[in-house]
Order: C-alpha cells, then sequence, then structure tokens
C-alpha cells in the first residue's frame, strides 16, 4: 500500500464490510501503518485539531463541568449528584490520567487498561500529597485552597502532555 492514501486503497478493495474489515486487520497486525499527511506543524495547530487533542478538551471540559457543579450546587441544589460524580472524577481519575499522559505520550507505550489502572492509582498517591503539601500552607486544607490547588496541578500537568505529545508527534514525523 505504499505511496496510497487509506481511501485509495479501500476504494481499490470496494467498499463493503468485508474489505473494511481486511483493512482494519491489516492495520492491527502492522502490515498496513497509518500516517498522517499533514500532521500539525506548531502546538496550537495540535490542540486546535481535535483528532489529535480531543483527550485534552475533554478533559478540560470534565474539570470545567466538575467545578460548575460545586459551585452552582448552591444555586440548584438537585444537581448536588452531579457534583458527586463530576468531583469523583476529578479526584479519583483526572489527576492521575493527566500525570500519565504526560509520564507515557505515545499511545502505543501502555494499554488502555494499563492507563485506567495507573490513572486511578496515581490519583490515589497524588491527591492527599497535594493535601499534605496543602496543610503546611496559610490556606489550610478547606474546599477553595484544594480546589485551586487539584485544579492548578491537574492544568498545568494537563497543558504540559500535550505539549509532550505534541513533541512526541513532531518528532516521529522527522524520523520518517
Amino acid at each position: 500500500m505504499s505511496g496510497k492514501t487509506l481511501e485509495e486503497y479501500v476504494k481499490s478493495l470496494g467498499y463493503n464490510y468485508k474489505s473494511l474489515k481486511k483493512v482494519y486487520e491489516e492495520v492491527v497486525e502492522g502490515k498496513i501503518k497509518i500516517t498522517d499527511p499533514n500532521p500539525p506543524k506548531v502546538f496550537v495547530e495540535y490542540l486546535l485539531r481535535l483528532d489529535y487533542s480531543f483527550w485534552f478538551w475533554a478533559t478540560i471540559a470534565l474539570i470545567a463541568a466538575s467545578v460548575l457543579s460545586l459551585y452552582l450546587t448552591d444555586i440548584v441544589p438537585q444537581i448536588i449528584y452531579l457534583r458527586y460524580v463530576t468531583g469523583s472524577i476529578l479526584v479519583l481519575f483526572i489527576v492521575g490520567y493527566v500525570t500519565v499522559e504526560l509520564l507515557y505520550p505515545d499511545e502505543g507505550s501502555l494499554s488502555d487498561l494499563e492507563r485506567l489502572a495507573l490513572s486511578i492509582g496515581l490519583s490515589l498517591a497524588i491527591v492527599p500529597l497535594l493535601g499534605l503539601v496543602l496543610n503546611y500552607t496559610p490556606w489550610g486544607i478547606r474546599l477553595t485552597p484544594v480546589l485551586v490547588t487539584i485544579l492548578t496541578y491537574t492544568i498545568a500537568t494537563c497543558f504540559g502532555a500535550a505539549y509532550r505529545k505534541y513533541k512526541h508527534i513532531k518528532q516521529a514525523r522527522m524520523r520518517s
């Protein structure tokens, strides 16, 4: 398939389920390598292309939903359960998830199950450490300082992970 686009290859086989399944199996087996002919050239382009940065924007959206549900609970008490769900996801998963994305920018370096397990485990390790550090500050452990600390760590790590992923894509493009 060298030199052909994926569309041309699938068209040569015919647009049916069997040919699409064959192409999928060849990709999984490593017989076909699919590369982006126009990868992002700058970091901002990486962030703006959802095919590369959907994980980033989904994480930011979950963080925003968590913060909004936290402060809107006083106005609309019926969303207390949304606050519980989004807060739990933020504290028990997202903190570790962005850390895993920062440490392992290559998609193939860990399986999805390994990423999930590491995300939960790192969240359970990092959040108490942030609380411990916060305990020795003048602000103490109250809702707003804890939220600001977790948000600062998570958003900074999220941007760091996005930048590392962009650099990884850039290096892979230079190698090929």
